[in-house]
């Protein structure tokens, strides 16, 4: 197992959200009404209008449309994670997920130790002390091939660039965060190399895998002041893949009046406060695999075959251009949407080492 996450400090269980608690196991004599969905959030919170949030609509979907129960753990930091996942198997949930690749340490352990309960875990697979990829009967990932998306979303904004410069940053130099980054450099050349330009992309370098992360996903100050820097290296549209850092990024885009903004995970038009800056968004479906995933438990059906995201799943995508729209020329759309097609076909092949394996 990977060991990413800081040694966990005795600690107490941080924000639990409660409810009523259903019997452990996760046999076929399990009811929808009795069955207990649990979840635990990475460090930023449920309201990070990124990954937390869409994983916790996937849960509250589950709860209203199958019946469910329901628990949350939100964590303030990586000392809360095995804390908030042991918890989770005391209450004798049914099903666990945790939200983010720094869980994964925390959730293989639990289920390595717990065979009687089903875990999940978004944004990453499970590894062993090597990093080689192990399969847990009773834990199943949840990733997403946003390369895919994120390669749309390059082509989009060396298309729509005045400047002829654009950048990106990530929160933490890991798989699914420069995931979107490789893709998003992909597109960029792609368009210059389909109209003879010379896009500069900044942040980011996909052959050295080398580019500008604020070091976390909770710091908006510093995700202020990497896209301050961006800006005055002339990159008039930036993609911030670092969760609720990429509301600094933001705001620092709106401060400077003419730079617009490429969300990612959630469609950030409707999630931020941002929409009149956000040009479209790198999306994962998130919470649709959430909800699958549960309806898979109460039906006895859990596996621990990965969900992987890919355009052609619609569990990645990119968003609409919302008050952008009639700026996109329709070249552009049309191109777009051939890209897209040619990508689902086989016939381009977004390639990146970080995608999900």
């Amino acid at each position: 197992m990977k060991k990413l996450a800081s040694a966990v400090s005795m600690v107490a269980v941080s924000a639990l959200v409660l409810s009523a608690c259903g019997s452990g196991g996760s046999g076929s004599d399990t009811n929808s009404e009795d069955y207990l969905a649990c979840m635990v959030s990475d460090s930023g919170g449920w309201d990070d209008q990124s990954f937390n949030q869409s994983g916790r609509a996937g849960l509250d979907a589950a709860t209203k449309n199958l019946g469910v129960k329901q628990q949350l753990a939100e964590s303030q930091g990586d000392a809360d994670f095995t804390p908030n996942v042991d918890n989770m198997v005391q209450q004798g949930c049914n099903l666990t997920f945790g939200v983010g690749f720094l869980l994964e340490d925390a959730i293989q352990t639990a289920a390595e130790a717990n065979p009687d309960l089903n875990f999940a875990l978004i944004d990453s697979t499970f590894s062993d002390a090597d990093g080689k990829p192990v399969t847990l009967d009773n834990a199943k990932p949840l990733v997403f091939n946003t390369a895919e998306a994120a390669y749309l979303a390059g082509y989009v904004a060396a298309a729509m660039s005045k400047s002829g410069k654009v950048g990106t940053f990530g929160g933490i130099q890991i798989p699914s965060v420069t995931v979107f980054m490789d893709g998003f450099s992909d597109g960029v050349k792609k368009f210059n190399d389909d109209n003879g330009k010379n896009v500069e992309l900044l942040g980011w370098n996909k052959d050295k895998q080398e580019g500008s992360f604020s070091g976390d996903f909770e710091n908006q100050g510093q995700g202020q002041e990497l896209t301050k820097q961006l800006i005055s290296q002339g990159a008039d549209i930036v993609m911030p893949v670092a969760g609720p850092v990429g509301l600094g990024a933001a705001a620092a885009a709106k401060e400077a009046g003419d730079v617009k903004l490429i969300w990612v995970d959630t469609d950030g038009y409707n999630s931020t406060e941002y929409g009149d800056i956000i040009l479209t968004s790198v999306v994962k479906e998130i919470a649709n695999a959430v909800e699958d995933t549960v309806k898979e438990g109460t039906e006895d059906k859990f596996t621990s075959e990965p969900y992987v995201g890919t355009l052609e799943n619609e569990g990645v995508g990119l968003a609409p251009f919302h008050d952008f729209d009639k700026d996109v020329p329709q070249d552009v759309k049309t191109k777009l949407d051939e890209l897209k097609k040619q990508i689902i076909d086989g016939t381009i092949k977004v390639e990146s080492e970080n995608s999900p394996k």
